[in-house]
């Protein structure tokens, strides 16, 4: 069952709502019993204490009331109305005593019979049957008071006096039951407020628990939440950081249903279909160049078969004495030997940012331009590529003893390069089944030839014209001869490679100078001139193979010499 983020955050908060309310509903309640017994003891104890501490009190009063009619009785002084309203103030004093003990009573009475109170019953009973005490001996105070009263007006002072006795005894035994009353109301007073602060500290503890523990149920309910939408986001991140640095071979857990759940099987499934393009990124990679793969892969698109027109440098190189090499060899260690060999030479172009188009037994066909390197560049890497491969052949040479086996009797190795830049037509082209991304047209054409008929000037690395001018300013050339190809009628300017611009040995630079003198003379058809020029090229290379070759033109022009219309251009008929 799938349970959203939403629907987890809001269980969360209402949670947290819950338990808030509850701890308010709590508290609250609390709070209201302590309202309760707080207005318990002010409605109830309170007042019955006042009013038994003001009988007590009124009791006093009607004591001395009666305590000065009797000593004006005695003085007879004969003021009627001072006797009067004394004895008014003894019966005024005296309804009132009874009224406070009525009251106490009262109060007493509903605190009993109340069933929410808190007070204690049994101590409440006790003191009203001591307050009914009470207000009996007060009767008794009055009726002996009466009796005293009355012998006072019939001038029976002695019975007077006697009555009188009778009173105070009356009197100090109602005050004593009346004092260990009101200590006993004061008491259940203090008892009383004694218990609300105690509910009512006891309240506050309860409120305090139940909020922290609402607070700390929060907190992990909040906790458990939120690890269950971190940890999974955390390990996305941490996939995504894997990723990033190449590694698909992960895969996150998928540990809710939620969003953060669908993210990560969206997540795996992503790293699965990365996994699978760079399984075929690696697998194709090892048939074509990657940078193909990947533009493939990325962009379907150029699937189509079509094609574009692009200006593009062109490159084939071959092994030249690999047949020689390979007779009497096992396929396997002719295999072994050769892929070596490849191997070493495709290091320099893929450094050069060159594209292997294929490979041709021992040969290889590459080229340079946009998107894979920018146009002005693609010339002088093409010589920079062909440069370093004839620079890695020596140590390929090295290995032959070790890798075939023959210590001795290994023929020469060497290698032929071909370079021309031109237009070209770039695409797919196959079928619907298989599709090659290729380059087509004359220039690519002309580079083959190029490799080829290195063979018969004895050289290692010619290029075309083009090649020659766009890569100037970082590589030195000499100009080797026009060639007219088959099928073309314009003459095309070879030139060879003599290597980086800056670095060219002294002798190599003394022959490319009369090598040029003697061109410009074999083309005037001044056939000593250049011979002479050739023979001081050869003084400074000996094995120079132009040199070697035009020495070669020169005697056979000199001897039959060429018709007028010849323009000293070499006519390639093989292709």
């Amino acid at each position: 069952m799938k349970i959203s983020v939403g629907i987890k955050i809001a269980a969360v908060v209402l949670v947290l709502v819950g338990l808030v309310g509850t701890v308010a509903w709590i508290n609250a309640r609390s709070a209201h019993h302590v309202e309760s017994l707080i207005e318990n003891v002010q409605t109830t104890y309170v007042p019955a204490y006042g009013a038994l501490a003001r009988a007590n009190v009124r009791l006093l009063e009607e004591g001395l009331f009666a305590r000065r009619w009797l000593y004006a009785k005695a003085q007879a002084t004969g003021d009627e109305t001072l006797t009067l309203k004394l004895k008014q103030g003894i019966a005024e004093k005296s309804r009132e005593a009874d009224s406070e003990l009525k009251d106490a009573r009262i109060f007493i009475q509903e605190e009993i019979a109340d069933p929410t109170s808190f007070g204690d019953k049994l101590e409440l009973a006790r003191l009203n049957t001591e307050l009914d005490f009470l207000q009996r001996r007060h009767g008794e105070y009055e009726a002996a008071l009466a009796a005293v009263m009355s012998s006072a007006d019939q001038g029976d002072t002695a019975d007077a006096t006697r009555r009188l006795d009778e009173l105070d005894r009356i009197r100090d035994k109602f005050n004593t039951e009346a004092d260990a009353a009101r200590r006993a109301m004061l008491s259940l007073l203090d008892g009383a407020g004694g218990q609300a602060v105690q509910k009512q500290d006891v309240s506050v503890k309860i409120g305090l628990l139940l909020l922290a523990l609402a607070l700390a149920l929060g907190a992990i309910a909040g906790a458990l939440i939120t690890v269950g939408l971190v940890r999974p986001l955390r390990r996305l991140l941490e996939g995504t950081a894997l990723i990033a640095q190449g590694r698909l071979d992960i895969e996150v857990p998928v540990t809710s249903r939620d969003e953060v759940g669908e993210l990560t099987v969206g997540f795996n499934a992503m790293v699965r279909d990365l996994r699978s393009k760079e399984r075929i990124r690696e697998t194709f990679g090892r048939y074509m160049d990657p940078r193909i793969v990947e533009g493939l892969i990325d962009r379907p698109d150029r699937l189509e078969a079509t094609g574009e027109r692009r200006e593009m440098t062109i490159m084939f190189s071959d092994m030249r004495g690999f047949t020689s090499l390979s007779e009497g060899m096992t396929p396997a260690g002719m295999m072994r030997i050769l892929n070596r060999y490849l191997a070493l030479m495709s290091a320099p172009v893929r450094h050069n940012h060159g594209v292997i188009d294929k490979y041709i037994g021992d040969g290889i066909m590459v080229f340079w331009g946009p998107p894979f390197s920018q146009p002005e560049d693609q010339a002088r890497l093409a010589c920079l590529a062909g440069l370093e491969q004839l620079a890695a052949l020596p140590g390929f040479r090295a290995e032959l003893p070790e890798v075939t086996g023959f210590r001795r009797g290994l023929p020469p190795i060497d290698m032929r390069i071909g370079v021309a830049t031109g237009e070209v037509v770039v695409g797919n082209i196959g079928s619907d089944v298989s599709m090659s991304y290729t380059v087509m047209g004359d220039s690519v054409n002309f580079a083959s030839r190029l490799e080829g008929v290195s063979k018969a000037y004895g050289t290692r690395f010619l290029v075309n014209a083009r090649t020659a001018t766009m890569a100037s300013d970082a590589i030195e050339f000499r100009e080797v001869d026009q060639l007219r190809v088959e099928g073309k009628q314009d003459p095309e300017h070879i030139f060879e490679v003599l290597g980086r611009r800056g670095e060219i040995p002294a002798p190599v630079s003394e022959m490319a100078k009369h090598y040029a003198e003697g061109l410009a003379a074999y083309r005037q058809r001044a056939w000593q001139a250049a011979a002479a020029a050739f023979a001081a090229a050869l003084q400074a290379v000996p094995d120079d193979g132009p040199s070697l070759e035009f020495m070669r033109r020169v005697a056979r022009l000199e001897a039959d010499p060429p018709p007028a219309e010849w323009d000293g251009v070499w006519n390639l008929r093989e292709k």
